[in-house]
């Protein structure tokens, strides 16, 4: 039950793992690498099913082996390795035996953002246009994905049950009507999700069809369209991230939220592996789908994914019955999902007191309904990690008079009774098709995270 990852720390390195421990440590540690980084990553992912992909594809360069769900584990399964669920992917790091007092490291995200889906048969024919007929996911800012060009982005699934990643470049495009034809248009912008958020992808010629759409993306994908069985497929906005302000300290991006703790928690496993150093505690990573239509899926927090895959290493490790129970009371779970900055426009929507900023560390979120899973106890698993990454944190409180919003954590929390604790990056324009962050808080959190699976 070993791999080319689980060589003793005591082997001699080889120029290749020389070379990937150089890269990850550049990543985890140069504010200006690490941004490169996620610019690509982000620029890999335009669905969750690409994103799940980015990582495996990375993870397998950092010597993780993919284990397959649908056979039993009992006969070997790789101490760093891998499953992918659809669009969630969950991998791990096990030491060769646990030690008692031993429990999980878990580290949790997720890979959707809001856009844009498909439904089936999606061409539309009105007024001399073909529009894609699709649905709003998730709760984006509606108005920012006017007047952008789009591309389509997700999976094909033929008759045969076999699953095609697919995307295109830009090829569509929501666009708003003009002053001139609606006067009130900058003062009561309404978007009806019906009528008016269907992009616009082509004129209709005489040979316009309900599966026009569907055939484009068969093309480009190399199946035959009378193979198609289904598909899930959403728009992202084309336009590539970039960084900008005075001194390039912020980037503009779409899908920060929440590829930006996927890409952090990626970049913490790499440097973890790229260590060479085997972990007391396993180690695990789980960045689920879902999470933006409420994770009440079977790749999302609300499903049995993480579950099982506990339960399932855990056998590999020889422990199960009330061993496990015991196992799961003694592990805990850092949810990472980008928060909020103060918006100096609309500063009266905070807290009057706790006003975090871009570029001034990562956040603990905590909420006293328990939207956010931190408690006292997670503050501490939280302040160990950031002292130990010699990294600064803030607090993340809402305004008393603004609902909040809810992360994985509490999920988690509630189906596997784990000390969790909620914290992630502060963004502006957070479900904007343009969202905002800091160069400095993305590294922050990754080094805080490899703390935390080192043991803080």
């Amino acid at each position: 039950m070993t791999d080319a990852a689980s060589t003793p720390a005591s082997a001699p390195p080889s120029p290749r793992s020389s070379a990937l421990a150089a890269g990850a440590a550049a990543i985890l540690r140069d504010d200006d690498a690490y941004t490169d980084s996620l610019i690509d990553f982000v620029t890999a992912s335009p669905s969750s099913y690409h994103a799940a992909a980015e990582v495996a594809r990375r993870l397998e360069t950092a010597g993780f082996t993919r284990a397959d769900e649908t056979v039993t584990w009992e006969q070997g399964l790789p101490r760093r390795g891998y499953v992918i669920r659809d669009g969630a992917i969950a991998a791990w790091a096990l030491p060769e035996a646990l030690n008692p007092g031993a429990g999980l490291r878990i580290v949790g995200a997720h890979t959707d953002s809001p856009a844009l889906k498909l439904k089936p048969a999606a061409a539309l024919v009105r007024s001399g246009w073909q529009l894609i007929n699709a649905e709003v996911y998730g709760g984006p800012l509606l108005a920012s994905f006017l007047d952008r060009e789009l591309g389509l982005a997700g999976r094909l699934t033929t008759c045969d049950g076999a699953v095609h990643l697919v995307r295109t470049g830009p090829i569509a495009r929501v666009a708003q009507v003009a002053p001139h034809l609606d006067r009130s248009v900058n003062d009561t912008l309404h978007l009806d999700r019906q009528t008016h958020l269907l992009p616009l992808w082509s004129l209709a010629g005489p040979d316009a069809a309900p599966d026009a759409v569907e055939t484009h993306l068969c093309e480009i994908a190399g199946i035959d369209p009378a193979e198609l069985a289904g598909h899930d497929v959403l728009t992202y906005p084309t336009q590539a991230p970039a960084r900008f302000g005075r001194d390039g300290e912020f980037l503009a991006s779409s899908r920060l939220d929440n590829l930006s703790s996927v890409h952090a928690g990626l970049v913490a496993l790499e440097a973890l592996a790229a260590e060479r150093v085997e972990p007391d505690e396993p180690v695990i990573l789980v960045a689920f789908d879902h999470e933006e239509v409420g994770s009440d899926t079977r790749s999302g927090a609300g499903g049995p994914f993480l579950e099982t895959l506990l339960r399932r290493l855990a056998r590999v490790l020889g422990v199960s019955g009330d061993g496990l129970e015991a196992l799961l009371a003694r592990s805990t779970c850092v949810s990472a999902d980008a928060g909020h900055s103060v918006h100096p426009a609309y500063a009266h929507l905070h807290d009057p007191a706790v006003q975090p900023l871009i570029n001034h560390g990562p956040l603990l979120k905590i909420n006293a309904q328990q939207r956010y899973a931190t408690d006292a106890a997670g503050a501490a698993i939280w302040t160990r990690a950031c002292t130990a990454a010699g990294v600064p944190s803030q607090n993340f409180v809402s305004n008393n008079a603004v609902p909040c919003g809810s992360t994985i954590g509490p999920i988690t929390a509630t189906r596997l009774g784990i000390t969790t604790v909620d914290v992630g990056v502060p963004l502006l324009s957070m479900h904007s098709a343009r969202e905002m962050g800091g160069v400095k808080d993305g590294p922050w959190l990754a080094q805080a995270l490899h703390a935390y699976w080192q043991g803080a």
